[in-house]
This record gives structure tokens, sequence and C-alpha cells, in this order.
């Protein structure tokens, strides 16, 4: 049981970790910002404008993320009114915010895709050019034939054989500047939508759009998911230091004389109990009396306090052996035995 208590305790991530987490939530928000950028800034030409919407995209992705957070601090203090309007801010934000990263992702690969279509149509012009070539060498022929049976060998094969010399030395000419051409290298995200469309039995169209549709999406929940792990860090370090600093001051608080009754012989002191100590002594009496069943949230409803509160009691009962932990994180009372 005290193995299993201690690797359940929730430790304060080290600077480390922090650095981690802070890199790549700001890596996140920045290309989400870029992304919609890509699109805010195509919708007009003139400076004043393009300033405008670009201010317009960071400050709808920035406000974004800041909601999230704000949802999260909402919930965290149980106020589901707020943490619903917070969570219908977020949505409208994040709505925008992935139409604009499928805007700006779809028009970098389009530009990409320019690029290619341009060398290949390069290589397929003087592709046409040879195979124009090989036909009049072919009807040359044709006509060379004609003059062997008009017995004009002399004068006409000749001319037709030394016009093919000439096509063939330009067809040969024309195929070296077709493969001295640079190589259009479409990369592997334009083989990766090539796979998904033959896997999928699609267009390459259709397959280019999910994919951006799935890159987009997948942004926004991954720096969705790092905001809301600082935002859940930083309230644990709140509360730790608050709990920390209420033990302090009740270990320095001098023990207060006061005497009860006049025909009594001694004095009893009072000490000052923190709000953690006087939490927990709330939460075993309703749990004793039966008032309550043993969950943390109906003590939390209860009792009217935060998570992180009642985790700290129900951590307290844990160790003191009033409650035992199922394998599914449930609790089970077992006060009359303890």
């Amino acid at each position: 049981m005290s193995n299993l208590q201690k690797r359940r305790i929730r430790h304060a991530k080290g600077p480390f970790a922090m650095t981690v987490v802070y890199s790549f939530t700001g890596a996140a928000i920045l290309a989400s910002i870029i992304f919609s950028l890509l699109l805010f800034l195509s919708i007009d030409d003139d400076p004043w404008m393009k300033v405008l919407f670009g201010s317009l995209a960071v400050i709808f992705e920035l406000g974004k993320f800041f909601a999230w957070y704000e949802f999260g601090e909402r919930m965290a203090r149980r106020h589901l009114t707020a943490a619903l309007s917070a969570f219908t801010f977020y949505s409208i934000l994040a709505a925008i915010s992935i139409g604009g990263s499928i805007g700006g992702i779809n028009s970098a690969t389009n530009t990409a895709q320019r690029h290619v279509d341009v060398q290949q149509s390069k290589v397929h012009a003087f592709d046409l050019q040879i195979a124009a070539i090989d036909k009049q060498i072919d009807l040359n022929n044709i006509a060379a034939e004609k003059y062997i049976t008009l017995n004009r060998i002399a004068t006409g094969v000749a001319r037709i054989q030394k016009e093919n010399a000439k096509l063939r030395q330009q067809q040969v000419e024309l195929a070296v500047q077709r493969d001295n051409l640079p190589v259009a290298s479409q990369g592997s995200v334009f083989g990766l939508i090539g796979s998904l469309a033959d896997g999928l039995n699609t267009t390459p169209v259709t397959a280019q759009l999910g994919l951006v549709i799935f890159l987009s999406v997948l942004l926004d929940l991954f720096a969705a998911f790092f905001v809301g792990l600082i935002g859940e860090e930083l309230r644990f370090t709140r509360t730790t230091a608050a709990v920390k600093k209420q033990s302090e001051q009740a270990a320095q608080t001098p023990q207060a004389a006061q005497p009860i009754e006049s025909n009594e012989q001694h004095n009893e002191t009072r000490i000052e109990i923190s709000r953690p100590d006087i939490l927990f002594q709330k939460a075993l009496d309703i749990l004793l009396t039966g008032d309550v069943r043993c969950s943390k949230k109906a003590v939390a409803d209860k009792l009217d306090i935060s998570s992180e509160e009642v985790n700290h009691i129900f951590h307290a009962l844990l160790e003191k052996g009033f409650v035992t932990q199922k394998p599914n994180r449930h609790f089970t009372w077992q006060g009359e035995q303890a």
C-alpha cells in the first residue's frame, strides 16, 4: 500500500520538462499563426489591408489559446456556466483558425505542385516535338517507297534520305535538351498524397484536401493540449505553495492560552488549525455520519471546495486507513474498521 501511494504522489514538473513544454507550445502557436497569415494576407493586395488582416489573424490565434486556458481555469473552479461560455468562444475561434490553417497549408502545397507541373510540361513539350519528327520521318519513308516504285531513286530518294538525316539529328538534339532539364522533385508529401489516393481509391485532389484538414486539426489539438498542460501545472504550483504557506504559518503561530471554567485548576491551549486540517475534519465527519457517499465529487460538492483540496483530503484519508482505493481508482469507506 505504501509503495502504491508513493507512485501516485503528484510532483511539480522540473525546469527541463517545463522548458520542453513551453518550447512545444510556442512552436505550435507560431506555426498556427503563420498558416493563418498565409490565408488572411492573400485576401487583399493593398499593404494597409494586409496589415489589418494580418493583425486580425494574430488576434484570433492568441485569443483562441487564451480562451482555452481560461476554460481550464473555470473548470478548476467548478464554474460550469462560465466554462461553457469560454469553450464556446474557443470553438468559434478554433473553427476560424483551422480554416486559416487549411488555406495556408493548401496554398503552400499548391505552389510546390505548380512548380512540378511546370517542369513536367517542359518535358512533355520535348516529347511532343520528338514524336512529331518521328511522324515526319515515317511520311518521308512512305514518299521514298513511291519514288522507288516510279524508278526515281537518284533524285527523290536521295533527297528524302538527306532530309531524314537532318530530322534525326534534330531529334537527337531535342532529346539531349529534354534530358538536361532539372528533375522535377515532388518530395515526400506528394508521394504520401499519391499513396493515400491509391489506398483510398480517390483522386489526388481529394486525398490532398483530407491530408490538409487532418494536419490543421492536429496542429490545433497539439497546441491546445500543451496550453492546457501549462495551465494545469500553474494551478498545481499555486495550490501547493498556498498549502505550504498555511502549514508554515500554523507552525509559527504561538499557542494561545484560554481559561474555560473558573473552577478548573488548569488552562487549555488553543491551537490555530490550518484550512487543510479543518477541511479534513469536516470531510471525516460527513463520511462518518453517512451524509454523502465516499467519492471525491460528492465531498467536493458538499463542502464546496476545489479539486486540489479534495485530492489532499482523500490522500490523507488513504494514509490514515479511513478509505481504500480500488483498481478502478474509486474509493471504499473503511471508517468503522479504522
